[in-house]
Formats: structure tokens, C-alpha cells, sequence
């Protein structure tokens, strides 16, 4: 059984590759947001991943703002984009993921590599150009995955494209839970985990439940400081994860 579903799962990669190559080319960014939406919330049923989309107090969905998550796995993109397909920036080694990356690169992802300031500098400009063009730009600012249950530091660097394109930053909080409401632990993609060691994982699990809950934008001509906007960000987020939450203290070193 999870045999055949990873055969359909790699079958509906393909597909997801030809979509990029010969519709993505023929069609404008309006039709190429909703294949982006189709095809993700496909993946997910194929996964057996159930998305429930939260609105903390009614809070309704920024037209325009820079978009911030926890990380918990390879598919928070993809849960992300069933709602609001946006442009991404991610570690430069998912571009060499097998399918997944090259999908990801032609759906607008912006790789990003670690420790170098330059290639910092070259993504900050490349933000603040995609959200003065309308465009939704959305970005882990833990810099990495963490088990859930555990919130990382916030990097504050990325945050300075929001005040720069004068839009606010939304949070998003992700949370993998099973039937009874339980963090789920196979969702998890943490470690020396292989991509498809823990595609593995999730096809095996018999289905979750992922909960994207939005919650209410931080203006940035009230704070206006990028390391006041990063600690408002996980100040929220951690607050909608629950008191189960184990927030991780340190040194941000893009303060």
C-alpha cells in the first residue's frame, strides 16, 4: 500500500513538472497561482494530509504582506500554498532535491545560501522588488526545520524587506496533529531525515491533520525595528502553538 502511494505521489511530480514547462510558459501569474494551488492541495490528499485553515480572531488575509511560519516540514510550502500560493525563500539545497526542487525553482522559490552575506543582500532586494510588484513573499525565519514542540530563534535579517516595501508581516502558525488533536511526530523532518526518508514517514502514518492558522499583521510604521518585527513574529506564533510549545533561547545571530 504505501508502495502504490508513493508511485502516485512521484506520478503526480512528473506532472507537476510538465504543468511548469508547458503551461506555466503559456499562461499568466493569475493562472499559474491557481495550478499552484491545485496541484499542491493534490499532493497533500495523495499524502493523506488534511488542511484546516484557522483564522485567529477572525482575522481576515493581508492583500499585501510578508508572510513568516514556523518550520516543522518539506511540505509547510505546500500547505501554504493550498491557501495563498506564494513565492518562497529556501535553503539552496532543496534546489537539489530530487523533482521537488526543480518544481520548487520553477514555481518562483528564491534559494537562499547559508552564511553568506552577499547572497543575504541579493535575496533582500529580490523580496522587496516581489512584494512592491503585489506579489505574496513568504519565508521560514527559523532558517531551518524543528521538531514540533519546539519553536527555534527567529532570524531578524529578511524582516527588513517589509519595512523597506512598506508592508506588514503576517504569521502563520503550523501544527501537525492526529485525529485526537496530538502533535503528530511524523511529520517531523529533522536531523540527518533523508527527503525521502521522511516522505516514507508521512505516507506510512495513515494520515494527519495540519492546522494553518493566520494570525493578526504586524504593521511595520508601528515597529518599525526588523528585530522588534522577528520577535513580535515568534512572540505570536509560539502563542498560537500552544503552552505545549518549547521555545529555544540563543543568540540570533541576524540581529
Amino acid at each position: 500500500m504505501v508502495a502504490f502511494r508513493l508511485l502516485r505521489v512521484v506520478l503526480h511530480l512528473f506532472r507537476g513538472l510538465a504543468i511548469c514547462a508547458l503551461i506555466f510558459p503559456r499562461t499568466d501569474a493569475a493562472g499559474r497561482q491557481n495550478h499552484v494551488r491545485r496541484w499542491s492541495r493534490e499532493l497533500l490528499a495523495l499524502c493523506n494530509v488534511a488542511v484546516q485553515i484557522r483564522h485567529a480572531q477572525g482575522v481576515p488575509d493581508a492583500p499585501r504582506a510578508l508572510i513568516v511560519a514556523n518550520h516543522v516540514s518539506w511540505l509547510d510550502i505546500f500547505v501554504i500554498n493550498t491557501f495563498h500560493p506564494c513565492r518562497f525563500v529556501a535553503k539552496s539545497d532543496i534546489r537539489d532535491w530530487p523533482l521537488i526542487g526543480w518544481l520548487c525553482e520553477k514555481t518562483g522559490t528564491i534559494f537562499i545560501s547559508r552564511g553568506k552575506l552577499r547572497d543575504v543582500r541579493r535575496i533582500y532586494q529580490g523580496l522587496v522588488a516581489s512584494l512592491h510588484a503585489g506579489e505574496h513573499v513568504a519565508f521560514f525565519p527559523e532558517g531551518t526545520t524543528a521538531p514540533q514542540g519546539t519553536l527555534l530563534p527567529f532570524h531578524a535579517n529578511l524582516f527588513e524587506a517589509a519595512i523597506e516595501a512598506e508592508v506588514p508581516v503576517q504569521p502563520y502558525a503550523v501544527r501537525y496533529v492526529d485525529k485526537d488533536g496530538r502533535l503528530h511526530p511524523a511529520a517531523d523532518f529533522v536531523g540527518e531525515m533523508s527527503f525521502l526518508e521522511s516522505m516514507l514517514t508521512v505516507l506510512k502514518a495513515g494520515g494527519m491533520i495540519v492546522q494553518l492558522t493566520l494570525l493578526p499583521t504586524i504593521e511595520t510604521g508601528v515597529v518599525s525595528h526588523r528585530r522588534e518585527l522577528a520577535d513580535a513574529a515568534r512572540h505570536a506564533i509560539a502563542s498560537a502553538l500552544g503552552p505545549a510549545e518549547r521555545v529555544v533561547d540563543q543568540i540570533d545571530p541576524g540581529r
